[in-house]
């Protein structure tokens, strides 16, 4: 059985990497013909940053259709080829009520959300050159959290309100799990797209954190949950192979976002809340980065970083963009098997 489950995760994985690598070309070339560039604009508020990366405006932006399209996508012909043929197709399904209708609804959501401030963006309708405000996305982001938070909590659907603590043990927290959840997957969200600022940084350290959330959710046996997880991660290198540095095209925030938050409900899903930090050990980097400077600005009026998210400091520094990219990655690989070996061993002492 667990055999079976573990090839059915690595075939999913290479489907979904192989049409994401195929449908990739036929993407970029459409995100250019319809001139859908990222425009980097002279700003008295991140000189830095513009200085930096004046040179990539006009690159694509949007390229996250790529990860949740396949996902989706796959979720979609499986589902409907296993009502028709059954068999070998329902082997391959992962589209579950209890472990997979959450996250891929929750991506979906988040890439539409995501796509339409993208959109906006390129055709600069919006503040601040086009976009959707950031208070306007928290706002729209919480409900949605909300919404999630109530599926997980309501007795008539998943009734979930307790909270793992590694090696201590499960606590039932009762309504504090609905706040816990939103905090969870709004922070995710933001700190995805903090991340989402150099070549290939935010696609890595996504590849290692669903890598990991896959193997914790084989581990759980949720294999449906850990099938999805092995999609995300097809879809991902499909999307690093063209994204690396020189990248061909950005994810945007149809992409940041749906990872953000699908990351989150993932996280929830398999009750390592906790083991977030290690398994997005980046992304708390980058956005702690953003936290720290505004307060200090706020209150001492002066910056801690020369500019932030954390990896434009380093650029500022003079590190060249492949190389802070390597690095977070390096950092990211350490924290994630940090966070596995936790979790293994905390399995004995619950």
């Amino acid at each position: 059985m667990m055999v079976l489950e573990a090839i059915r995760v690595f075939t999913v994985t290479i489907v979904a990497f192989l049409v994401a690598l195929t449908v990739t070309p036929l993407v970029l070339n459409l995100l250019k013909k319809i001139n859908a560039g990222k425009q980097i604009r002279a700003s008295e508020a991140a000189p830095i940053y513009s200085q930096l990366h004046a040179s990539k405006s006009g690159t694509p932006t949007m390229g996250g259709v790529i990860i949740w399209g396949t996902v989706l996508g796959l979720a979609a012909t499986f589902a409907a080829l296993n009502l028709v043929f059954d068999g070998f197709f329902r082997y391959l399904n992962f589209v579950d009520r209890a472990q997979t209708y959450l996250p891929l609804a929750a991506l979906a959501i988040a890439a539409i959300l995501g796509l339409a401030d993208d959109i906006l963006g390129v055709l600069k309708v919006g503040p601040k050159g086009g976009g959707l405000s950031v208070r306007y996305k928290l706002v729209v982001y919480t409900i949605l959290a909300a919404v999630g938070a109530w599926w997980f909590y309501a007795p008539q659907n998943l009734d979930w309100h307790v909270f793992k603590v590694p090696f201590l043990g499960v606590f039932d927290i009762g309504l504090w799990y609905i706040p816990v959840f939103i905090f969870i997957i709004v922070a995710s969200a933001f700190s995805a797209n903090e991340t989402d600022g150099l070549d290939g940084l935010l696609g890595g350290v996504s590849l290692f954190a669903f890598a990991a959330l896959t193997v914790v959710a084989f581990a759980l046996d949720r294999f449906h949950l850990a099938t999805m997880g092995g999609a995300m991660v097809g879809a991902l290198l499909a999307f690093l192979w063209y994204n690396i540095h020189p990248a061909k095209f950005f994810m945007g925030d149809t992409g940041s976002m749906a990872l953000g938050i699908t990351l989150g409900v993932m996280t929830m899903l398999t009750n390592t809340t906790l083991l977030l930090p290690f398994f997005g050990s980046i992304l708390v980097l980058e956005s702690l980065s953003v936290i720290i400077q505004l307060t200090s600005k706020k209150f001492f009026k002066k910056k801690v970083f020369l500019s932030t998210p954390i990896h434009h400091h380093f650029e500022a520094l003079g590190w060249p963009e492949s190389q802070v990219t390597m690095r977070f990655w390096i950092i990211s690989v350490m924290f994630v098997a940090l966070g596995l070996i936790l979790f293994f061993v905390s399995r004995f002492f619950a």
